[in-house]
């Protein structure tokens, strides 16, 4: 039990290492001998995990998409209306860029060309179909106008969202992510949310801003 315990930690620390070597120089720029220095571990313990780069690419993103899962999930349970549910999942996300590499280092390997191999779901499809899910639920409560054509701004949400994040790599710290999402959403609050409903909206946007920011 004491080694297996061992095994896992040790994969744990090389994911985190590779994901946060992927998340600032970019995957095709790390090798593997990176990542073990990174790691402070071995060649062969490296190996014994994972038999190459890529291996360690689909590891780092099926753990994004679990978590992305997990978040949707716990949000769920809790009963929220449709938009809010929808605002609170892309803070989560959020959230989840600003604690660990690993959510950084997915979206990263995701728009970067690594392949993504069934049965593991490339996560802007994973994302497109969580956010169309609550965007039905928002038209049917009435919280998002009755015209708006839910793909194409389920499409454009993901957009938004994804886009956000990766100029945000390169222009400011990860910290920053959850002012740009309350951003985000003053501005889709605008277009998509019937003007009564709105203060309220907008008030989440930034109290979901806050409670991100004070940890």
């Amino acid at each position: 039990m004491a080694r297996q315990l061992r095994a896992e930690q040790t994969r744990a620390t090389i994911i985190t290492a590779a994901a946060d070597l992927f998340d600032r120089h970019g995957y095709e720029s790390t090798s593997l001998s990176d990542i073990v220095e990174h790691a402070r571990v071995t060649k062969g313990a490296l190996y014994f995990h994972f038999a190459a780069k890529e291996d360690l690419a689909h590891a780092i993103m099926e753990l994004q998409s679990q978590a992305s899962r997990r978040v949707a999930g716990e949000i769920d349970d809790r009963g929220y209306p449709a938009l809010e549910a929808l605002m609170r999942l892309t803070f989560g996300l959020a959230r989840l860029s600003v604690e660990g590499p690993v959510a950084r280092a997915g979206l990263r390997l995701a728009t970067g060309g690594v392949a993504v191999k069934p049965p593991l779901r490339h996560p802007f499809a994973e994302w497109l179909e969580l956010m169309t899910r609550r965007l039905v639920g928002a038209v049917r409560e009435s919280d998002i106008h009755s015209d708006v054509d839910v793909d194409a701004v389920a499409h454009s949400l993901v957009c938004f969202f994804v886009g956000t994040r990766v100029v945000g790599r390169s222009r400011e710290p990860a910290a920053r992510l959850p002012r740009r999402m309350a951003e985000m959403w003053h501005v889709l609050i605008r277009g998509l949310v019937p003007v009564p409903r709105r203060p309220r909206y907008l008030s989440l946007a930034a109290r979901l801003e806050r409670e991100i920011m004070a940890g």
